[in-house]
């Protein structure tokens, strides 16, 4: 047994054996550290994506979602990719947004639908209301009518003799958006083909009250067409205005005129105080007299 434990001590004072131990034992800690790092770099990691193309405003379901093995290099590069489905499902592509097919969600362009911004509605100047026209795929001249373009806004009705009125009613309109049935903005994605169903527009508050009361006019068999024009129009844009007086005033003509209530209100408020103060004045000279 002592002689087991001086020839251990002879190895182990032995220079170069001591040199050798320490070789191998670097070269056992590169190995290991380079092996973990190595593991620990292509661990893989199951993260969803789409299996189809995915338009604006699409709500996300189980049917969207596929799952591929992915390493954790990747992973780390790009530390917005979502890696739970949980937190797809229900969910919109934002607007203005397509997922390609076989693309890994990003938590930039998924959005809540309670969340979801609409710059058509939210940049509506004050003053201005909204107005949205009834279209097909006809009226618009097979979707040649492009959010950005200016256009006109012809009248076509018929009068009280029974004759025909066609001009322009509104000159120089922005067309705002170009939307489907659903509300889906036609020119957003090139994933799927969208028919018009509406074209959107922000027109002044008289403007609006003027075309609607066109639209409501029974009997007239009253129509709102769009009508383009060329890319000069476009580029070098007029006032927005009411191009027909005529036509306006016909149409002001067959409806009638709402006094502001709040105003009336006001009136009628100020009335009774002085039918009081009357009366309690009234009271007052009784009292004197007797």
């Amino acid at each position: 047994m002592g002689n087991i434990g001086v020839n251990i001590k002879k190895f182990l004072s032995n220079k170069n054996t001591v040199a050798i131990i320490c070789v191998i034992a670097g070269i056992l800690v590169l190995y290991l550290g380079y092996t973990w790092r190595v593991n620990n770099a292509i661990n893989p990691t199951s993260v969803p994506y789409a299996k189809t193309t995915l338009s604006s405003r699409h709500v996300i379901t189980d049917e969207d979602i596929g799952f591929m093995e992915v390493s954790s290099a990747v992973l780390s590069k790009s530390t917005n990719i979502i890696r739970d489905s949980s937190q797809l499902i229900g969910k919109e592509v934002i607007y203005g947004t397509t997922v390609p097919q076989n693309s890994f969600f990003y938590s930039d362009v998924i959005v809540s639908p309670k969340d979801q911004p609409d710059s058509v509605i939210a940049d509506i100047p004050n003053g201005y209301t909204l107005y949205t026209l009834a279209v097909d795929l006809h009226s618009t001249y097979g979707n040649a009518i492009y959010p950005g373009n200016y256009i006109d806004l012809w009248f076509k009705g018929m009068n009280d003799y029974n004759r025909l009125m066609y001009t322009t009613l509104i000159r120089s309109i922005e067309v705002l958006d170009v939307r489907d049935a659903e509300g889906k903005s036609v020119f957003e994605t090139s994933a799927e083909t969208r028919t018009p169903s509406d074209l959107l527009f922000a027109v002044p508050d008289d403007m609006y009250s003027l075309l609607k009361k066109a639209e409501f006019l029974g009997g007239y068999s009253v129509e709102i067409i769009p009508v383009p024009r060329n890319k000069s129009y476009t580029a070098n844009p007029g006032e927005t205005e009411v191009a027909s007086e005529y036509v306006k005033n016909f149409i002001l003509s067959k409806t009638e005129v709402i006094p502001d209530e709040s105003v009336s209100s006001s009136s009628n408020n100020s009335s009774t105080n002085n039918n009081e103060d009357e009366a309690d004045f009234d009271d007052d000279d009784e009292g004197i007299g007797e």
